[in-house]
Formats: structure tokens, sequence, C-alpha cells
């Protein structure tokens, strides 16, 4: 059966990836960011393949925004499928002690509330129709904590528990829950995490082949296409050459 599947943060990165690779398996993408000029470029691109795709321009860190655009779908995309919770980021590196304020605002906001805002609106509807799948993207961040990581791992240590007790929530119904923990993939991730300094979000992947967001949207297709007895609940991704959140082999 062809899904449904909403995908916040949509326009670039692992999100624009898992856009493809549900386009291209036959599924009905709904997808969602804050720039509403890249989003009518995917659009156009997936709809020049034939693909049937709707896109909506809000931040998921506008409760009242995101509310609006779920509760106006229209009828034929109501019936919300595969949660995709991707909208999230990383910004700066610095010791807790000396870190900025707005940038914990801003992760806090996007990865934790922003996800649970989503979670809100949508998963109501799938355990009224008792089906359905809320894939989550972590990080291996959110395992252990690493030099300058502290708030932004945090959040996705919040992640990690906040599916984790979804899953529980649910378990009486036959919606699922997944939880992807990526490690390095080379998006534009770093460079938002800097601030735009290219230079220092190069070095990030300096000696070793990262992961891309191909490589973690082929792994959420393949935890949305599971057998329905089947809860793929946790899934960590890793370059061969990373062995945690800190351990790095660069050649």
């Amino acid at each position: 059966m062809n899904k449904i599947v909403l995908i916040t943060g949509a326009t670039s990165g692992i999100g624009l990836a898992c856009a493809r690779k549900f386009a291209e398996n036959g599924d009905r993408p709904i997808l969602t960011g804050r720039n509403e000029q890249r989003l009518d470029e995917i659009r156009k691109e997936l709809t020049e393949k034939g693909r049937d795709v709707l896109t909506l321009a809000f931040d998921v860190r506008d409760r009242e925004q995101a509310t609006k655009s779920i509760e106006e779908l229209p009828a034929e995309w109501r019936e919300i499928d595969v949660l995709v919770n991707n909208a999230g980021l990383a910004l700066g590196l610095e010791p807790e002690y000396e870190g900025n304020l707005d940038d914990w605002e801003t992760m806090i906001d996007t990865n934790v509330k922003g996800l649970l805002t989503m979670t809100r609106l949508v998963v109501p509807g799938m355990v009224e129709r008792n089906r359905g799948h809320i894939i989550n993207v972590g990080s291996v961040a959110g395992d252990a904590a690493y030099a300058g990581g502290n708030v932004y791992c945090a959040t996705k240590a919040a992640v990690k528990a906040l599916s984790d007790g979804l899953r529980i929530d649910v378990a009486n119904t036959a919606v699922r829950v997944t939880n992807l923990k990526p490690g390095l993939v080379e998006t534009n991730f770093s460079n938002v995490r800097f601030h735009g300094d290219n230079e220092r979000a190069a070095t990030v992947y300096k000696g070793i082949k990262p992961l891309t967001g191909d490589d973690i949207a082929d792994v959420a297709v393949f935890a949305a296409n599971a057998p329905e007895h089947v809860q793929i609940a946790e899934v960590l991704i890793l370059a061969t050459h990373q062995a945690s959140g800190s351990v790095i082999v660069r050649k």
C-alpha cells in the first residue's frame, strides 16, 4: 500500500533524502520546512517524475502555525501513515559554561518541542486508525555526550527517551516507533552548527568517508516497509571508521 509520509525539515540533508527515497518507493510525501521557495523547487522536481507531493511551509517551533497546517490538510492527505520527525539542528560547540543561550533555545525548541508538537498533532489519528509509524531522527549524540556537544547531546538523548516513551504508550495498538541514530552524515549540519563557517565545517568530515543523507533515508524506508509484526525500534548508523560519537579514526 502506498503510504502518506509527512517529513519535517525536508528541504535539505536527511529530510530531502527521505523525500526522494519515499517518493521513489511510490509513497506520497508531505514535505514541511521553513523555506517555501526550496519546497516549491523540490515539489517541482518530484512531480516532474510523476510523484504525488504536498508541501507545507512552516516552522515546527511555531505551534500555532504547525497546528493550522495539519488541521487544514486536504481530505485526501489527512490519513498520515508515516511521520518522519527529522527537523533538527546543532548550534555551536562551546563548553556548556560558555554556551550561547539563544542557540540553546533554538535547539531545544526545534529538536525536542518541535518533535513533540508534530507527534501530538499526527499520532492521535494513527492511534484512532490503528495503524501508522513514527520515525524520529535522533543521533549517536543521544547515547553519550561529547566535548562541546552538551545541549545538542541532551536534545538527542531526549529524542531517545521520547521515542521509547511513545513506543510504550502505543504498544496496545499497531502503531510502530523507530529511533534512527546517525553518526557523521555529510549534509549542511556542520555548516549550520558553525553559523556558516564552511572551512570549519569541512574539517568535521576530513579524513573519513562519512554517511550521506541517502544512507539514512534507506534505513527509514526499510523500517517503514518492514512486515506489520516487525517494529524496528532503534538503529545506530555509523560510518565504518566511526565507533561512537567521540571515537573517529581519520586516515
